[in-house]
């Protein structure tokens, strides 16, 4: 289904103000991180990716959004945003966006990418690094502040920097070659970082182990933190105290999240040396 809709540049006026609305629709009215049409006209110039996917009518399905430029002597992307219409969302529409990017930057000879998202986020975990084959070995706690959209609103911003390596065998066999992780069997004998355990309706975590040294670690995270937002926000913020003090710890100490592994009971990041 998700095929159905051409990808490509914006070029009218008309492309980039529906982006602003779409954001807007995605994140909510009056988003204060949104990207205005200035900035999304000036970043095609620069190397960046301003582009979307559209109906026959030229309804925006979805867009990809990224500015290009140097990081320590480096040009690398940074992608900034991603949204597909709602339903929309699990037809792999959102990989053909990434796709496209991919294809774009390697054009231009940009090979590394970077971007953020909530590590509570399993959906986006799933995309990242099962999909998509980044890895991420950057924890940054708060990193947008207390933002007013209702998906972040309550818990902070707390994200995860992947690195999205273009051209490297995992990115390869995992978006173009249609692979699709978690790599079974990586998780066998790993070490669980802490515990869950079910109260009713929520799943809540126990405290975390900051002492282990094995080469492989498994750090869980909830099915929804969305759900158990709506339900406890006590719970919810008790998670992210919860994952923040493990993932950072582990991070820090030169570990890297590799795969999601999606259980009965929430997921569970697979944490390599």
């Amino acid at each position: 289904m998700g095929s159905h809709y051409p990808i490509r540049p914006f070029e009218t006026l008309e492309d980039f103000k529906e982006c602003v609305r779409f954001q807007e629709e995605t994140w909510g009215d009056g988003f204060s991180e949104r990207v205005a049409v200035a900035i999304l006209k000036v970043s095609q110039r620069l190397g960046g990716i301003a582009a979307g996917a559209f109906d026959d009518d030229g309804t925006m399905a979805g867009f990809v959004f990224g500015m290009t430029g140097l990081q320590a002597g480096e040009v690398i992307h940074w992608s900034d945003m991603l949204a597909v219409r709602p339903g929309l969302q699990d037809t792999g529409l959102g990989a053909r966006l990434k796709a496209y990017q991919r294809d774009t930057l390697l054009a231009m000879g940009i090979t590394r990418v970077h971007w953020t998202f909530d590590p509570l986020e399993s959906k986006n975990a799933h995309l990242n690094l099962n999909k998509l084959g980044a890895v991420a070995g950057e924890y940054v706690q708060d990193m947008y502040g207390q933002t007013d959209s209702p998906l972040h609103r309550g818990i902070g911003t707390d994200r995860f920097v992947p690195t999205w390596t273009l051209d490297s065998e995992r990115v390869t066999a995992r978006l173009v070659e249609g692979g699709t992780g978690p790599e079974a069997g990586a998780d066998e004998g790993a070490t669980r970082v802490f515990q869950v355990k079910s109260e009713g309706d929520l799943e809540l975590p126990g405290e975390p182990d900051l002492s282990l040294e094995g080469s492989r670690l498994l750090v869980p995270i909830p099915t929804s933190i969305q759900m158990i937002k709506d339900v406890s926000l006590d719970a919810a913020v008790q998670w992210r105290r919860v994952t923040r003090s493990a993932l950072s710890t582990y991070v820090e100490r030169g570990y890297e999240a590799r795969e999601l592994y999606r259980r009965p009971l929430g997921s569970e990041y697979l944490l390599c040396r």
